[in-house]
């Protein structure tokens, strides 16, 4: 319990918030008699072609402290025993709000995606030289780049992983202008007289949403994709590869790729717009 708030103001919240999803889990528990199994299944049915996590309300997806993950916790935990249409519409409509809140109100549920990882590279090395005043410094400057390059290109930045980011793009091709653009930005940059150096790695398919975050093979993949490029490159797996039309972008396939986690039949390769220097 905090010492600086006003006696006893976190306790009533807290009470408050409890009475709130103890009267919530009230209304959800009650189902019809008749039905109520078809209802249900009805129920879930319809939140996998819902924007969000159609599974909102495991532990995974409601372990963060925002509002409606509170709330999904609490109404999950207290209509356990006890499922109906009426607790999946609940978290139906808490699905919903969280794909509002993290920027994915367009992808509708469980879909087919590209997963674009960005990192920079020597970072770390630099940041211990230079000390953390320059390395946030740095930072702020790289993300103020990448993210409207991403955007712009219909990219959603789902996190940021300290020198990275993870995006999701609805099509391959969305994926490679964007990240190719990002490199284009970071170019541009020059922080205590350095120029940071970009790499990005970029996978097509099928992530499992968690709550605002994604998670499953394909997400293992897109990273490892990444970790193997190399400073100021773009590498691809070849379900993005395919999609791309080669009188745009130049690609060259990446013949000593292995990474663990990653299939060891995966194509990879390095793509460049065309006209663009070697």
């Amino acid at each position: 319990m905090g010492t600086d708030s006003e006696p006893g103001t976190t306790d009533r919240a807290d009470a408050e918030s409890a009475d709130d999803a103890d009267e919530a889990v009230e209304v959800v528990s009650y189902d019809t008699e008749g039905g109520g199994d078809r209802l249900t299944k009805l129920a879930r049915g319809m939140r996998r072609v819902l924007p969000g996590d159609s599974s909102f309300g495991d532990s995974l997806s409601t372990s963060g402290d925002q509002p409606s993950q509170l709330l999904g916790r609490r109404l999950a935990e207290l209509s356990a025993e006890r499922p109906s249409a009426l607790r999946e519409l609940g978290l139906g409509a808490l699905q919903v709000y969280e794909a509002l809140a993290g920027g994915a109100w367009t992808q509708k549920g469980e879909q087919e995606l590209t997963i674009v990882f960005t990192d920079l590279v020597d970072f770390s090395d630099w940041a211990l030289e230079v000390g953390d005043e320059a390395a946030t410094k740095l930072l702020r400057a790289v993300d103020a780049a990448i993210t409207p390059a991403l955007e712009i290109h219909g990219g959603r930045v789902v996190k940021r992983l300290g020198d990275g980011a993870m995006a999701t793009f609805l099509e391959p091709v969305s994926a490679v202008e964007g990240a190719l653009a990002a490199n284009e930005a970071i170019r541009e940059l020059e922080i205590e007289g350095t120029t940071p150096v970009m790499r990005a790695g970029a996978h097509h398919g099928c992530p499992r949403r968690v709550g605002r975050d994604y998670v499953g093979v394909d997400v293992n993949i897109a990273a490892r994709v990444a970790q193997a490029a190399k400073g100021d490159e773009l590498l691809v797996s070849h379900t993005v590869c395919e999609a791309l039309d080669p009188d745009r972008f130049r690609t060259k396939r990446k013949l000593l790729f292995r990474a663990k986690g990653a299939p060891k039949d995966l194509g990879v390769y390095s793509v460049r717009a065309r006209g663009s220097g070697d």
